[in-house]
Parts: C-alpha cells; structure tokens; sequence
C-alpha cells in the first residue's frame, strides 16, 4: 500500500466518518504529519502549517493539484473534522486567532502523533484502542447526534418507527400518523435512509 491508503487506513481506525475518508484527507494527514512519499510513519512531526502550505505539500510531495479555491473545503470538510476527533490542533500558538485569518495554523494532537508514529508495528492496535477509548470515535459522536435528531412514531404493536430530520418527515408523520391511535396505516416510504415499507 502506499501512504495514501495507509493515511486512510488510519483515519478509518481512528475512527473519522466515512466524508473525511477521502485522498484530500489523507493528504491532508500527510501534510500536517509531514510524511512524504519515502518517510516512514515513525518520523512523522508536529508541526504548524497553513491551509496554503498544505496544498504545496500536496502538489510537491504527491502531484497532487489542489486549486487555492478548495482552501475553505479542506477547513470546513477536512481540518474541522481533525480538530473533533482530537487528531488535529487549530492555532496551538494562539488559540485566540480569528477562523478566518490567513495566519491559522494546524499541527497533528500530540496524543495522535504518538498513534500515527505506531502505524504498520505491533503497537498500532493498542495504541488505537486507546486513543478511541480516551478521545471517542467522531463518527459515533455523529450517529449519535443524528439519532437524537430522529422522530419517532410507536405502531399500536409497540414498534417503534424512526423518520430522519426534516420537514419532510414532520410531514410524514402529521398525515400518516394525525393522532398516533389510528389501527390502519398507509403505505410508507422513507426516501433518505433505507427504504422501509410499513403497512
């Protein structure tokens, strides 16, 4: 494999949702780590380094093109998502500084840098499991969030039917469900998650 599927290995095992399990996020890793091609995991640094610089790591060390326009992407769709899940740090130097200033910073959490440095030896399990034990896995945090965001309707057989978030399924509910003690049931169709069909 090469280091790009290995940093997507790691952030899989890290636990990131499956959005930051992409090549802008595992070159990302690979920037703010400052692993190149050839340099093995163990010398992977902690070290400060702009949006701007991680995109000339990206294109030096991998050929990798990334236009200056995709800055506030990998801030909001990469970077952010590092700093939740305790893999990332925004502007160690001055936590004070404004998001968006030209002069933020991230560097690789410390307690993530040891794990990073474990990868492909006999330690990288255990280091994992305790780093996941100690921070979380952000994409459980996300289920969790979006579970307490479900309606839920009870069927008269004590089931129990979730509806995702949204109008759409408030909708749903107000005509399938208008009092909740109806014995007879439509023909529904959840249309973002899974199809479930409840007579």
């Amino acid at each position: 494999m090469g280091k790009i599927d290995d940093a997507l290995s790691i952030l899989k095992a890290l636990g990131l949702p499956k959005a930051q399990q992409n090549e802008r996020s595992a070159l990302t890793l690979l920037a703010l780590a400052d692993l190149k091609k050839n340099t093995p995991w163990s010398k992977a640094t902690s070290r400060p380094i702009r949006i701007h610089d991680i995109l000339g790591f990206m294109q030096e060390g991998y050929g990798k093109d990334y236009a200056e326009n995709t800055r506030e992407t990998i801030r909001r769709q990469t970077l952010h998502q590092f700093e939740q899940a305790a893999l990332a740090v925004r502007n160690p130097d001055d936590p004070s500084r404004p998001t968006n200033s030209p002069n933020n910073v991230y560097t690789v959490a410390n307690e993530a840098l040891s794990v990073i440095r474990k990868y492909s030896t006999q330690r990288w399990s255990r280091a994992v499991k305790q780093f996941v034990k100690s921070k979380g896995r952000l994409v459980d945090l996300y289920d969790k969030r979006k579970k307490a965001l479900y309606s839920s309707v009870k069927l008269p057989n004590g089931t129990s039917i979730d509806f995702t978030p949204g109008k759409h399924s408030k909708l749903q509910i107000s005509i399938h469900f208008p009092s909740r003690k109806t014995n007879s049931f439509s023909l529904l169709m959840n249309s973002t998650s899974p199809p479930e069909v409840i007579l």
